[in-house]
């Protein structure tokens, strides 16, 4: 069966069950239909004193077309824990719609290792998405009103920090011209759109700890600049109130189940290429006190990923993860050993040694932040003994072990050792977690830490109004924030074709942005886009309602 059969066939217990299964009282979820709700804001107050659990990363290999399976690992993860008398639960990112109508499909895992309902979550979901898009556009709206009526802040219109934002891949709007058509409209100037996901707003629900801290964070967000430099806020023209009064239902966590019926919380946004891309703070820690173990999960590969989760959510929020989990695909070693995807299904173990260099490297740097790691082998039918072993040999050469995981097919069955070894590896105590870099670092330092360490450049390329806008921040007060590094997902490098484990390579800065309500700068490298655009043949030109209303080509 495909993954949307596997899904709709599902035995789904009522969510007030589920919520049971963690002590959360069924007054304290807020239902949308029988299988999804959110945690109310009184419980999870009520449960601060709590003790918290055992946190683990999954964490993966630069994506390639092969295929690795990240959310489906988290998934199955949970589930093997919970299989073997753990008590755990998942904490996931929400889909956008941009990559389930573009190229990427769904995110709630696949096979026998899936969240659901799975149509809901890669759709509107709680319509989470669409309150930060609303709260997003109305601080937008809220600036440029501000201006037309006699602009008190005395805004340089030139120096308007705000894009506007949608979910949706949509090229065309990345550069725009608005306020045409005469005085009544405004005073023209250029501007442009990101997706929903690479929003301030987006990070600031990820990483807020409750309503006045989303407000205070939402008040933080510089909007403008005046003639003078100095920042104008969102506080400054009064949204910081409604935009909170928009998001208030959005910052409750949802929950939902597995196909195991084990709990799952789905909050947040993706995209660690341009965003930090995590899971949100309040389902993260809400889970950590009410489950022994939770499984969470970060974007991509574990250069983007894994760094800005160790570096940014878990500097920001004290959370100190027990263990990681990298995944890898035979499959996706091939083709970071050269092998073109139409060849993927013949055997050839030399291609995954040579891939094998990628996987190490992530192995590398997950160790260096003391957090201890495993390799998943997610595995596909076309795996062969000889090509398994090959991973599993390299692996251990360097120090790590790597388990073979059959989750997508067997579900929890097929990835008990995978959490058994998990559990052992938490019980040994030897996680000795730290960032990358100190708060005290200046901002280019940062960048350069994570260039030079992570990714292995030789050097950061940036010409002199980027530094110089750097220092301007750190003079202003920001030079304790972290980094949060915007590049191509599929490298090391800033050159998506680049794959393996370059080096000898540098890495270009584009523009920074500065999240003073998130708490990070954003730094954009090489030719990334914070509006992605549709391919060649988008998702959407398959996706339908078939003659009994069901939806069909949504993954």
């Amino acid at each position: 069966m495909s993954d949307i059969e596997i899904a709709r066939a599902a035995k789904k217990k009522p969510i007030q069950e589920i919520g049971a299964r963690l002590g959360i009282p069924a007054e304290h979820l807020l239902p949308y239909g029988h299988d999804k709700a959110k945690v109310g804001q009184e419980f999870i107050q009520s449960i601060q004193d709590r003790p918290q659990g055992k946190l683990i990363l999954v964490t993966a290999v630069n994506p390639t077309p092969a295929g690795e399976g990240k959310t489906t690992t988290t998934v199955g993860l949970g589930d093997g824990l919970n299989a073997i008398g753990k008590k755990a639960a998942i904490c996931i990112r929400e889909a956008s719609l941009g990559p389930c109508f573009g190229m990427k499909g769904g995110a709630a895992g696949g096979g026998y290792a899936q969240v659901v309902p799975m149509e809901d979550m890669n759709l509107h979901f709680t319509g989470d998405f669409h309150a930060i898009t609303s709260a997003h556009n109305l601080l937008c709206a809220l600036l440029d009103n501000h201006i037309y009526w006699g602009n008190e802040q005395e805004i340089d219109i030139r120096r308007v920090a705000l894009r506007r934002v949608m979910d949706m891949n949509d090229r065309a709007l990345r550069e725009i011209v608005c306020s045409l058509g005469g005085v009544a409209n405004g005073f023209p100037r250029q501007g442009g759109f990101d997706i929903t996901v690479a929003s301030e707003v987006m990070a600031i629900l990820c990483l807020a700890t409750g309503l006045k801290d989303l407000q205070k964070r939402l008040g933080d967000i510089i909007v403008a600049y005046r003639r003078d430099r100095t920042p104008v806020y969102a506080r400054d023209i009064k949204a910081d109130g409604a935009m909170t009064v928009l998001l208030k239902d959005a910052m409750q966590p949802n929950l939902v189940q597995t196909l195991e019926n084990n709990p799952a919380f789905v909050h947040g946004g993706p995209f660690a290429n341009i965003a930090h891309g995590c899971n949100s703070v309040m389902a993260t820690t809400t889970a950590l006190r009410l489950a022994d173990y939770v499984v969470t999960e970060a974007g991509f590969g574990a250069d983007l990923g894994a760094e800005k989760f160790f570096d940014i959510k878990c500097r920001k929020a004290g959370l100190k993860p027990a263990a990681a989990v990298i995944v890898a695909t035979v499959r996706a070693m091939k083709m970071n050993g050269g092998v073109p995807k139409d060849n993927l299904a013949a055997e050839n173990v030399e291609a995954v040694k040579k891939g094998c260099a990628n996987l190490g490297r992530h192995v590398e740097n997950v160790k260096s932040f003391g957090v201890p790691a495993v390799v998943a082998i997610n595995h596909f039918v076309s795996d062969t003994e000889a090509e398994i072993q090959a991973v599993i040999d390299y692996v251990e050469s360097h120090g790590s072990k790597a388990i073979l995981c059959r989750h997508w097919a067997e579900g929890s069955k097929g990835i008990t050792a995978l959490a058994e070894h998990v559990v052992k590896m938490i019980e040994g105590g030897s996680a000795q977690f730290g960032p990358l870099y100190p708060d005290a670092m200046p901002l280019f330092e940062k960048i350069e830490t994570v260039a030079k360490r992570i990714y292995r450049a030789d050097a950061v390329l940036a010409d002199k109004t980027i530094r110089t806008q750097l220092k301007q921040w750190e003079e202003q007060g920001y030079g304790h924030l972290p980094v949060c590094m915007a590049k191509t997902q599929y490298s090391f490098s800033t050159d998506p074709n680049l794959r393996g484990a370059p080096v000898g390579h540098s890495l270009p800065v584009r523009e920074v942005r500065l999240s003073a309500g998130a708490g990070f700068v954003v730094v954009i490298c090489g030719e990334i886009m914070t509006m992605p655009g549709l391919p060649r043949v988008p998702s959407a030109e398959s996706i339908c309602l078939n003659e009994n209303g069901e939806i069909e080509g949504l993954f």
